[in-house]
């Protein structure tokens, strides 16, 4: 998986906020969902494809400028030479593990911080791994976490509304704190929730135990609660499985799949299969 300082950010564009909106509740992790419009015949910018964001920074790490990528969250639309594209962003902190010390997330932290009107920096567009199979009766396992979800969303409303005769099975596996943080399929914001009534279709949620003390999500039980039909879907070679969401999911899957498949050999296995056949397929940060 390439790196960010191997993309390449010569190519930038003006990005315009249109519109911000906190998805989360007060009390819970801020997510935003952004919507940028740019102004310019050259850019375009697919489902299949991310985009980066430069952040003007004092230049301590020996770069001027700080880079990260976003996946888009919905179906990018076009209209002459305008661009719109929706975004999400989790206000994120880390601490230095050495000093101890809390600090801001740089890019998380200007986009959040965002005003309609203003203007960003952009680059790319880059390619995404996930991409529609050819074969329209494969099958996906799509496995998000957080804002993991942005590029399920779009892939999601792009099969049902672009893609003719799609007609393979559709398992989205979903992680979140509680409820309240489950974006695009909670009360008030069930944008996801559209597409329940296709009979290949299935949103599976997975929640932590005491969201209030931190513990993890545990998606990996999710999984296993479907072990049956999962089995069957890994028994066939047209089924596909996305990840996108927070490296430290990547344990919890491999045993949750060993479990589902009945050892760490048989999945070693059938994982080294997936991979091979570019059908296992990850977007981690």
């Amino acid at each position: 998986m390439a790196h960010l300082s191997d993309y390449d950010t010569r190519t930038q564009y003006k990005a315009t906020i249109k519109k911000t909106k906190r998805l989360t509740p007060d009390d819970t992790d801020e997510v935003r969902e952004i919507q940028l419009e740019i102004d310019h015949p050259d850019f375009k910018c697919e489902i299949d494809q991310s985009f980066g964001v430069l952040v003007e920074t004092d230049g301590e790490f020996g770069t001027p400028f700080h880079h990260r990528l976003y996946s888009v969250a919905d179906i990018p639309t076009k209209r002459k030479n305008t661009t719109k594209l929706t975004m999400l962003v989790k206000r994120c902190f880390y601490v230095d593990e050495f000093s101890g010390e809390q600090y801001d997330g740089v890019a998380s932290n200007y986009l959040c911080d965002q005003k309609v009107g203003d203007e960003i920096t952009i680059t790319g567009p880059f390619p995404l791994p996930f991409s529609v199979p050819e074969d329209k009766s494969a099958n996906l396992i799509l496995i998000g976490m957080g804002t993991g979800i942005a590029p399920f969303r779009a892939f999601i409303k792009h099969i049902y509304k672009n893609v003719k005769d799609f007609h393979g099975r559709i398992l989205l596996f979903y992680g979140a704190k509680s409820g309240l943080e489950l974006l695009y399929l909670n009360e008030e914001d069930g944008d996801l929730t559209n597409y329940y009534d296709q009979d290949t279709f299935e949103a599976i949620h997975a929640f932590s135990p005491r969201p209030l003390w931190n513990d993890p999500v545990v998606l990996d039980q999710a999984i296993e609660d479907r072990s049956e039909e999962i089995l069957q879907m890994l028994s066939v070679l047209n089924t596909y499985v996305y990840v996108a969401g927070y490296e430290k999911v990547r344990e919890g899957l491999d045993n949750a799949f060993s479990n589902v498949l009945g050892s760490k050999k048989e999945w070693k296995t059938r994982k080294a299969e997936l991979i091979a056949g570019k059908k296992w397929v990850e977007i981690v940060y």
